[in-house]
């Protein structure tokens, strides 16, 4: 049986999904460099294609200013 894609993902999951500690993620989610989590019910959830979208560089428009 094969396993169902993940749609969300809890702090850890999404720290681990970008390689990341937990701390070091939620430092950038209050930086403003990762989005917020969605609210599910009573829950924190962080989109898991927006992430992917971020990590692969497909959520840059060009209008941002890039420094190396």
């Amino acid at each position: 049986m094969t396993r169902p894609t993940q749609l969300f993902a809890n702090d850890k999951n999404a720290a681990a999904l970008l390689d990341l500690k937990t701390k070091d993620f939620h430092g950038l989610v209050s930086e403003g460099v990762l989005p917020k989590p969605k609210r599910i019910g009573e829950f924190e959830r962080w989109d898991v294609e927006q992430l992917q979208s971020i990590a692969r560089g497909d959520a840059i428009d060009g209008s941002e200013v890039i420094e190396w």
